[in-house]
């Protein structure tokens, strides 16, 4: 055999192997190999078959390779990694089972690394935890090349504990494993916990390169951190990798996520030779700040060069982060991946099916999304997602339950997921997407737990919540924001007060958000003084200017203690012109405390800003009803009957089992309706011998006050608790969800019907929660 450098040898034709350009050219080389005598050279074959996977022709690598009658463990590590860049995962394992059970060979790290890495291309984890078996049995359980391959297969199957556990038990960790740590966490959304393991690798005194910045960065920018994003910079310029083109893209996106589009820019034009990675993420920053001009602008320039631009640059072009208004602008861009034939990429299509939905527009969203030919996670979540925003909390699930048949949810699902649970206000659901996250180990991503903290709260289950969220170490502020909104929500005012300033003690910043729900609290808590305190704390203090939902909510502080007077002094006071919220929230006031002078003040200024509001003409006609002016209430109703507006239909939604049950007023569609009215009538018998009357004040005035109390008898949430009497067992808790507010005679006979009965009974309202039990509701009559 001929072992030479010169033509015809072995290292002749291993470097022509080395620089050929295409599969037509390998075929050539292999064809002057056989000629030569030398198919039979495992260095020759070895580089072939590493050639031909290079260039996807894994089934020419196969064939190859089974023309040698005994390979040795070199060749046999290169097809098995093959088969796995290849996506043949199946063929990667078996190759492996062959070696390990046919063959008198051993495998090594890279075999396992190699199959590792295969084995994340299945749909669960189960051939890569044998194989971590195995690789312990043959003593590489500190081998950091199987290390890393290990924690990269365990973070994209979202097994964070096992990737975790992994890590910690390698007694040497260098630079690669760390990266694949970082990376995998930054990946799936944990991006404090990369952030923070990429802080403990800077401490341990472990070197960090390029790629450890270019994977944290993200993370920073997804967590809105700029501080931490500055410290990075100063530590890739203290190293001298801050002219380093993956890293000046990273602090692109990070600055330009930040809102520092000037330093975006500033840092791009740093980069003397970007690439097309450099320029999607600039036209992405200017995209995500709202700069559609200079985005377009830079696109044309782009393809003015020459360059062929791929999925991402178009991706980066699609106004995600600011719909609104761009309609055309997506019409226009989707007309282009059309044309360009990428409008089939899975990163594309999401991105236009998030940016539908984002503007309502959910039939265009779902004919995208349907007409993907290849569904990526992202895609069902986008389409999850704007379900759930849009309201349409049904579809979301059934939506959801189809895509865990096909694919394992990740955070992101999860969280849009159990948002939807918390419209709904469905329990069992909820409680079965947490059963769902306990089987996938996603318990300990952060967003996962303070969404189940959130779901929990407006599921009604307060306690489960509040335990939920003492079990979380690592709290960020959505999550505090979440249980002090879920206190706000059950009418606990004061522990939503104390763990409000547990948070600022804990040295955590409020947002916009937390001052919302601290302030939502107070009012429907009664706490008119701690809510004046925070609301000038919020500006004083934390330099905050107030929005006009922070207004809102000091306006119905003041206005549901009676201090009516006092709000609309504070109204006209504002810095700012009063909206409709602020309008609407002094109008309930006026409601509760029968002041109808105020009332015709804020009913006129809201019928000028939202003149197709129903509900403003509602509540002042039962001002005018509840003051016995049946003339002015006739006349507002004859308004919204004129305009042709229309009052969104009360109805309440009780959960029995598995199953939903919906009633409207005056329901009789149920098969059970018999049933139903005589549980009524037999609580209408012990009410009255218990001396209730019904509250009729707002009812319509032109019928006969026996007619009145029939028509509030027959309200939604009281057929609704009936049915809950009949279905349930005794002492069984009963909970139902109004779609508005619940009125004065429900809420009185509701209390009555807890005392009666001997049942607890939790409604959810268009406002709050009312826990009533004994007779007695916890918002103390002050809703």
């Amino acid at each position: 055999m001929i072992a030479g450098a010169g033509p015809g040898s072995r290292n002749f034709f291993v470097g022509l192997l080395k620089t050929a350009t295409s599969l037509s050219h390998l075929t050539q080389i292999h064809a002057q190999v056989v000629i030569h005598g030398l198919q039979y050279d495992l260095a020759i074959v070895t580089k072939l078959t590493h050639r031909l996977s290079d260039f996807k022709a894994i089934r020419k690598a196969r064939s190859l390779f089974l023309t040698i009658p005994n390979p040795d463990l070199f060749l046999f590590n290169v097809l098995v990694k093959g088969f796995s860049n290849n996506e043949s995962p199946l063929s990667s394992i078996s190759l492996y089972t062959h070696l390990r059970n046919k063959t008198i060979l051993t495998p090594d790290e890279f075999t396992y690394a190699f199959a590792i890495s295969a084995a994340s291309g299945f749909k669960d984890a189960k051939y890569g935890i044998l194989l971590h078996s195995h690789s312990i049995i043959d003593g590489f359980a500190s081998n950091l090349f199987v290390g890393s391959a290990l924690v990269d297969m365990y973070s994209k199957f979202l097994q964070f504990e096992l990737a975790q556990k992994v890590f910690d038990e390698m007694s040497v960790r260098d630079t690669v494993l760390w990266n694949t740590m970082i990376s995998g966490l930054a990946k799936n959304c944990c991006y404090f916990d990369s952030v923070r393991l990429f802080v403990d690798m800077v401490s341990s005194g472990t070197p960090f390169d390029s790629r450890t910045l270019a994977v944290v960065l993200p993370a920073v920018a997804e967590l809105h951190e700029l501080q931490v994003g500055m410290g990075i910079q100063c530590l890739a310029m203290k190293v001298g990798l801050d002219s380093d083109v993956y890293v000046l893209t990273g602090l692109v996106s990070l600055y330009s996520k930040c809102g520092e589009i000037d330093r975006a820019r500033l840092l791009f034009g740093k980069i003397s030779h970007p690439d097309l990675i450099c320029y999607n993420a600039m036209i992405a920053a200017y995209t995500s700040n709202n700069d559609t001009e200079s985005s377009l602008k830079l696109f044309k320039e782009l393809l003015a060069l020459g360059e062929k631009v791929n999925p991402s640059t178009v991706v980066g072009l699609i106004p995600v982060s600011s719909a609104f208004g761009h309609l055309q602008l997506t019409n226009s861009i989707q007309d282009f991946c059309l044309k360009f034939g990428i409008l089939s990429d899975p990163s594309v299509s999401t991105a236009l099916t998030t940016v539908y939905c984002r503007l309502n527009e959910i039939e265009s969203a779902r004919k995208l999304f349907d007409e993907s030919p290849e569904k990526s996670l992202a895609s069902w979540n986008a389409m999850i997602s704007g379900y759930t925003q849009n309201g349409l909390t049904e579809m979301a699930i059934t939506l959801f339950k189809e895509m865990i048949s096909v694919l394992s949810p990740n955070p992101i699902t999860i969280t849009s997921i159990l948002s939807a649970c918390a419209q709904l206000g469905i329990l069992s659901l909820g409680k079965w997407v947490h059963g769902l996250i306990k089987s996938k180990n996603l318990e300990s991503n952060i967003f996962v737990k303070t969404a189940l903290v959130d779901m929990y709260a407006k599921c009604g289950s307060i306690v489960e919540a509040r335990e939920l969220f003492d079990l979380i170490k690592q709290k960020n502020v959505v999550t505090w924001n979440a249980m002090i909104s879920g206190y706000g929500l059950h009418g606990h005012g004061h522990e939503a007060l104390e763990l409000f300033n547990e948070m600022l003690h804990c040295g955590v910043a409020p947002t916009g958000v937390t001052f919302l729900s601290i302030l939502y609290a107070c009012s429907h808590a009664g706490l008119v003084k701690e809510g004046d305190n925070i609301f000038k704390s919020m500006v004083r203090d934390h330099g905050f200017e107030p929005l006009a939902e922070h207004y809102a909510c000091m306006v119905d502080i003041l206005g549901r203690a009676g201090q009516v007077d006092q709000a609309l002094e504070f109204i006209r006071k504002m810095p700012v012109d009063p909206g409709v919220v602020v309008w609407g929230s002094l109008l309930g006031a006026c409601m509760t405390h029968k002041n109808h002078s105020i009332a015709r003040l804020a009913s006129e200024k809201l019928f000028e800003l939202d003149p197709g509001n129903t509900g403003y003409y509602v509540l002042l006609s039962n001002i005018y009803s509840a003051d016995r002016n049946f003339p002015k209430a006739a006349m507002v109703r004859q308004v919204v009957k004129n305009r042709k507006l229309e009052k969104v239909p009360g109805c309440t939604l009780i959960e029995i089992g598995e199953d939903t049950h919906v009633f409207t007023a005056s329901d009789r569609s149920h098969p059970r309706t018999m049933e139903i009215y005589a549980m009524l009538d037999k609580l209408a018998g012990k009410m009255r011998e218990a001396g209730f009357h019904t509250e009729t004040t707002t009812a319509l005035h032109d019928v006969e006050e026996e007619e009145k109390e029939l028509m509030v008898k027959v309200h939604s949430e009281k057929l609704a608790i009936a049915f809950g009497l009949i279905a349930t067992e005794p002492g069984t808790e009963i909970r139902i969800i109004k779609n508005l507010r619940v009125c004065l005679d429900c809420h009185n006979a509701t209390k009555l019907i807890s005392k009666i009965t001997g049942r607890v009974i939790v409604v959810r309202d268009a406002n709050r929660f009312h826990h009533f039990k004994d007779g007695l509701c916890s918002c103390g009559d002050y809703w």
